[in-house]
């Protein structure tokens, strides 16, 4: 045996690396069309915005809320929840033309032991998150 062709024989390297690309390139291609036939890319785009809201509490029965930073979110998809007023969308707007962006705020009613919640809830209705909770002094 010539110990010179051991260190310049590589017949097998090309086909071996070619088999291993072409798996590598067929188990990538099936989880991306599995991902669109089973429907999992729809859950992505539905995942809650990211966003921070602060609160400030005049001390007798007027607690606003304001958007800090983040996505804008339509209006009619953000709630304020756990108030002494009734719940509904963010400022009373049910169109879903307005979006609450940062710097927007609204005042609701609330008493010293009330527990406030921002919620975030998708469209269709089957998604929900709470952005924010404020905490009453007496809560």
């Amino acid at each position: 045996m010539n110990p010179k062709q051991l260190f310049t024989d590589d017949d097998a390297v090309s086909p071996v690396i070619g088999v291993i690309l072409m798996v590598a390139i067929t188990v990538i291609l099936a989880a991306v069309i599995a991902t669109f036939v089973l429907g999992l890319g729809d859950q992505v785009s539905n995942s809650s915005p990211q966003a921070s809201f602060s609160f400030d509490y005049d001390g007798t029965d007027t607690l606003t809320v304001t958007h800090d930073g983040g996505q804008g979110i339509d209006a009619s998809n953000l709630y304020i929840r756990g108030t002494d007023d009734e719940d509904g969308p963010w400022g009373g707007t049910t169109g879903s033309n307005s979006k609450v962006k940062a710097g927007n705020s609204d005042d609701v009613a609330v008493t010293d032991g009330s527990t406030v919640r921002v919620i975030w809830e998708s469209s269709d209705g089957s998604d929900s998150s709470t952005l924010a909770t404020w905490n009453g002094p007496d809560a």
